[in-house]
């Protein structure tokens, strides 16, 4: 018992001993974790220069675009063809997709030798041979009458400028084939069948092995977004962001990056961690100077290293007793299957005695043990070699998603990984040292790349069938120019019954006239009230006007709370509630002894009889006040003033918002005769000729008339462009069958119509897995500012994807691209009919003015026209190609609501102050008409008295106001 004890610690004495000699030998084999970091960062500079346009012809690591967007979703259906061409060996696979859960890929498959007179013969004759093995395999599956998919995997150096082309950098592999190189396989492939001419083959995707290890793991697990191919030869693909592939236009989504690792270093950037061994390997091969990590990593050249170590410690005298055997000098006696049979941890050393003694170096139980060891370092540095640039794609992948945590699968082919017995563990334990922030799950490829090529095909054909699925469901919403003009003709039409007596009752557009006569000329001059009532705030201003060389208008505002009892209570409460604030408000500006005149913005429909008069027609936004329907709520408003004793106001004017945008507009620019309001809701204004306006007595000049034009529509004229997703915003409304237009165009609905597209394309199962959330059930969850934020051309996919996430809606990047869509589509259109909306009106006031060419200025206002990226640059283009012979300018307003009321009410006294100086102008000719008058009817021989007292005396007349005196006249006159 002693001495087997004493022989055990003997041998690990020994077994020690010799293992430390063995690490000291090959110490430069051996890296530490901040050497690893460091070969890390190395090859993230070298992927972004081969992601940079200008530093990519000189990478050595040239990160191909393979033109891949998209890995698996779940969704793949139907019968694929995939060919696998990369080497002696030429394999075809029908492979069918199903919705199975048991058994979603069923595969058949078969294998066609390539003789070497054909590898070596010419291009032709290659392909020739490809296509009649396809044809013997479809006649043997029975499909030749279909034209099924294929996938062709093309294990070979290629540059793609689309997923359904591959053009031959350089034959490998033993293939000498020529007249191929430099050309696209596609075109060849094609060819040779169509010469054939008794099947076809819709060939749509070309894809490296790497690319298929990919896809083929993400059929599985959905978090695949990183391949790499560990075997004879070693690569990596992942996905990357599309704004980064400078080689590639757009930046619209992700793309699949063949890195080609392998020629990692060739421009001297590991050179300090390659061995002499390592240059041998190199000197000694087919490409010297190329592919040096490859050289280093790969199962192709880890038993040569071997080899080239023993046969250096063998002549020092480190082995063997320095016996060295001629086929132990013999290139290629050692493999890498003979590296992985000596790691075996149980009858490993019993593997290396039988390798060695075959070599004919009669080994030692030592010897064994050293190469053993020799083995052990050779393969875990290919190991952490991998794991180093595997670590700068998985940091690469956390940046450009911006978590603070990377959860990601990578799938993994290549018989180095599979066969190896330890290899697979180091590599998992180093990723996890190295990027410790990373969940990484290892994926192992099953039916390797054949299999990925038929899935890359399943997504390029989903795809392609949903993107045309999609874009039939979209058209709807893209309106040709004839049909935009034809919205234009109809609102036209629409702007006529509106105006007309006898029609204005049954029209849509009901053409309301505000009684604002003008716009602001610049002398307006004065301190102003404005009042703003349009929702649970309420505002009031002082706006002080100054005219003359230093012109300007100077603002105060309050904002005062309207509670909900008050909003819901009775109209004495809801207007004693805003003269409170308003008494507020002066006793804050210290004005309360000065009779200010006042504008009341009044954002409820309204019926004006005139400046100052309006009936409420009904309430909207949450109010419901009683005794206020039908109501003038001016005389509501002055009658609670009196009721408070405390301070008197002069209210001139009842104002819409819309016309108060377009009147702080004119007050900046006199050509501003429009008015245009583009945020939750829509409306605009214009100054229409007052002969026109037939609900108006009086022909002269021109009145602003606001259209309320978002009830467009709502007699049914525009039903051919509405679609199923605005009838369904409409039947889900407060307001069903009413304000149609304003539903199609306005910042309220936008996001509605955007959310019905989604539930659609989601239960057809083209977004969101085909899973329809709670929070995408919900009414108003989609905002319209989250299209402006999802629109914005600054924003990547990973920030549209963050805005869906904080909807509750779990996206993949190709669902952000199909949102980004549908916002950028249902906002398109409300800005093209809105145009065409506008270009009606100018229209019609260039027709009013009798000219072949108008220049004209619009007030604009409006949440939707200030913030979305979009709208107002594809509104003004519309305008522009409607109305050719008008040339329209648009100018933002700064509130309309306030400064335009106080505007509204200055041009109202400007008005009454002019009016009040003719009647005074006219009062010497009244009393002149008075006396001839008076002489016709009593002729100077008359005895009749001076009706004044005295004849001479005229000064005396009777003192009625100048428009009492007019009326005294005509009467007489008439009689």
């Amino acid at each position: 018992m002693i001495a087997a004890q004493l022989l055990a610690y003997y041998f690990t004495e020994l077994k020690d001993d010799q293992l430390k000699k063995i690490d000291k030998y090959l110490y430069s084999m051996r890296f530490s974790d901040e050497t690893l970091k460091d070969i890390m960062n190395r090859f993230r500079r070298e992927m972004e220069n081969g992601l940079g346009r200008d530093t990519n012809p000189t990478a050595t690591v040239k990160m191909l675009p393979t033109f891949v967007r998209s890995i698996p979703d779940g969704s793949e259906k139907g019968d694929f063809i995939a060919l696998d061409l990369g080497g002696s060996n030429f394999r075809i696979l029908r492979v069918k997709v199903t919705q199975d859960k048991k058994q979603p890929v069923q595969m058949e498959s078969q294998v066609y030798e390539t003789p070497d007179d054909i590898i070596h013969g010419s291009g032709s004759r290659l392909f020739d041979h490809v296509a009649d093995c396809l044809g013997d395999f479809m006649e043997k599956q029975k499909i030749k009458d279909k034209k099924l998919p294929v996938g062709f995997t093309f294990s070979f150096p290629c540059a793609q400028s689309k997923l359904d082309e591959a053009v031959l950098v350089t034959w490998t592999k033993k293939f000498k084939a020529s007249g191929v190189e430099g050309m696209d396989v596609v075109k060849l492939l094609n060819k040779a069948i169509k010469k054939r001419g008794d099947y076809e083959a819709d060939i749509m995707a070309v894809v490296n092995d790497t690319v298929g290890t990919m896809m083929t793991c993400g059929f599985d697990d959905q978090r695949c977004e990183v391949g790499i191919i560990i075997g004879t030869g070693t690569n990596a693909c992942y996905m990357e962001e599309l704004r980064h592939i400078d080689l590639v236009e757009g930046d619209e989504g992700r793309m699949c990056i063949n890195t080609e690792w392998g020629a990692f270093g060739d421009n001297g950037s590991i050179e300090d961690i390659r061995t002499e061994f390592d240059r041998e390997i190199d000197r000694g091969s087919i490409n010297p100077g190329k592919q040096l990590f490859e050289k280093m990593a790969s199962g192709m050249y880890m038993g040569e290293l071997v080899r080239l170590i023993l046969v250096k410690m063998a002549k020092e005298g480190l082995l063997f007793e320095g016996r060295i055997t001629p086929e132990l000098l013999t290139k290629g006696k050692i493999e890498t299957k003979h590296v992985s049979a000596i790691e075996k941890t149980k009858e490993g050393l019993k593997k290396c005695m039988e390798i060695l003694t075959r070599l004919g170096v009669e080994p030692s139980d030592e010897d064994c043990l050293a190469v053993q060891h020799v083995c052990t370092i050779v393969s875990f540095r290919s190991a952490n070699l991998i794991a180093a640039t595997l670590g700068g794609i998985l940091s690469r992948l956390k940046e450009n998603k911006g978590v603070a945590r990377l959860r990601t699968t990578v799938g993994i082919d290549g018989s180095l990984y599979k066969m190896h017995p330890q290899y697979a563990r180091r590599l998992h334990k180093t990723v996890r040292r190295l990027v410790p922030d990373s969940d990484v799950r290892f994926l192992l490829s099953e039916s390797g790349s054949a299999k990925g090529a038929a899935m890359v095909t399943a997504v390029a054909y989903r795809l392609t069938e949903q993107a045309r699925q999609i874009q039939q469901t979209l058209a709807e919403f893209r309106l040709s120019k004839a049909q935009l003009l034809e919205v234009k003709k109809r609102m036209r039409v629409e702007i006529e019954r509106g105006l007309k007596k006898d029609s204005h009752k049954d029209a849509s557009v009901k053409m309301l006239p505000t009684f604002v006569r003008s716009t602001p000329d610049g002398t307006e001059n004065g301190d102003f009230l404005a009042l703003d009532l349009g929702g649970t705030n309420f505002r009031v201003l002082l706006v002080k006007i100054r005219s003359g060389k230093r012109r300007s208008v100077e603002m105060h505002n309050k904002i005062y709370a309207i509670p909900i009892e008050v909003m819901q209570g009775t109209g004495e409460e809801l207007f004693d509630h805003i003269v409170h604030c308003i008494s507020d408000f002066l006793d804050y500006m210290g004005m309360k002894s000065a009779r200010l005149p006042l504008g009341f913005t009044f954002s409820f429909p309204c019926h004006q009889t005139s400046l100052d008069a309006g009936i409420l027609v009904t309430w909207t936004k949450g109010f419901k006040a009683t005794d206020c329907e039908g109501e003038d709520v001016v005389e509501l408003l002055r009658e609670a003033i009196k009721r408070k004793e405390e301070f008197e106001l002069d209210v001139v004017a009842i104002v819409n918002d819309t016309v108060g945008t377009m009147m702080t507009c004119a007050y900046e620019e006199p050509t501003c005769e429009v008015g245009l309001i583009a945020g939750t809701g829509s409306n605009a204004c214009y100054m229409e000729e007052t002969k026109n306006i037939e609900i108006v007595e009086g022909t002269e000049g021109r009145m602003c008339v606001n259209m309320e034009w978002g009830a467009f529509g709502d007699n049914g004229c525009l039903d051919d462009i509405r679609t199923k997703y605005d009838q369904a915003v409409d039947e889900n409304s407060l307001n069903e069958g009413k304000q149609r237009y304003e539903k199609m165009c306005s910042g309220m609905y936008l996001g509605e119509i955007v959310r019905q597209i989604l539930i659609d394309l989601t239960k057809r199962g083209f977004l969101f897995r085909g899973q329809i959330s709670e929070t995408l059930k919900t009414r108003g969850i989609f905002e319209t500012k989250f299209l402006s934020q999802i629109e914005s051309d600054r924003l990547a996919l990973l920030q549209v994807r963050a805005i869906l996430q904080q909807l509750g809606l779990d996206s993949t990047c190709d669902d952000s691209i199909i949102v980004k869509e549908v916002c950028g589509t249902v906002s398109r259109r409300a800005a093209q009919i809105c145009g065409a909306g506008m270009a009606a009106v100018v229209d019609k006031i260039r027709e009013n003015r009798g000219v072949d060419h108008l220049d004209i200025t619009v007030g604009v206002d409006g949440t939707l026209y200030k913030l979305h990226p979009h709208f107002s640059r594809i509104f003004q283009q519309t305008v522009k190609e409607l109305a050719p012979k008008c040339d329209v300018n648009f100018l933002l307003s700064e509130d309309g609501s306030g400064k335009g009321a106080a505007l509204i009410t200055a041009v109202g006294c400007r008005q009454r102050e002019l009016e009040a100086q003719q009647h005074r102008s006219s009062a010497p000719f009244v009393r002149q008409n008075y006396l001839l008058l008076h002489r016709d009817l009593h002729p100077p021989h008359s005895p009749t008295p001076s009706p004044l007292g005295s004849r001479d005396s005229t000064s005396a007349l009777p003192g009625p106001s100048p428009t009492a005196r007019d009326t005294c006249c005509v009467h007489r006159e008439s009689n």
